[in-house]
C-alpha cells in the first residue's frame, strides 16, 4: 500500500455487490449462485455481471456443474482474492481509525 490512504480501496471489490460477494465467500468458503442472489437480493443478471468482474480479476473461481439436469454455479475466493479482500478491510480499518481519532480530537 502506498502513502495515499485511498490506495487500499480496491475498486474491483469496492462496489457494494462485489463487497457482498467477497464477504460471503470469505465467511462461507463456497457459495452457490442461488445463495448469493438471495443473500444479496440481486437479479440474476446483476449478480452474473459482478461475478464476471471478480472472476476476470482472478479474485474468485467459478465452477459450473449439473446436478441431475439442473445447472449449478458455485463460487470460491481464490488465494489472490482473499489477500486483496484482507488488504481492502485493513485499508478501511485504517481510514476508520483516522476518522475516529479526528472525531475524538474535535469533541
Amino acid at each position: 500500500m502506498g502513502d495515499n490512504i485511498l490506495d487500499a480501496i480496491d475498486d474491483t471489490i469496492h462496489a457494494k455487490a462485489r463487497l457482498g460477494i467477497m464477504s460471503l465467500l470469505t465467511v462461507h468458503g463456497e457459495c452457490d449462485f442461488v445463495f448469493l442472489r438471495k443473500e444479496l437480493e440481486l437479479t440474476e443478471g446483476n449478480l452474473g455481471s459482478h461475478i464476471r468482474v471478480l472472476e476476470e480479476a482472478d479474485y474468485i473461481q467459478v465452477t459450473k456443474l449439473f446436478e441431475g439436469k439442473k445447472p449449478k454455479t458455485s463460487c470460491t475466493a481464490t488465494k489472490l482474492g482473499i489477500e486483496r479482500f484482507r488488504d481492502y478491510i485493513d485499508g478501511l480499518e485504517k481510514i476508520i481509525r483516522m476518522a475516529q481519532s479526528a472525531a475524538n480530537l474535535n469533541k
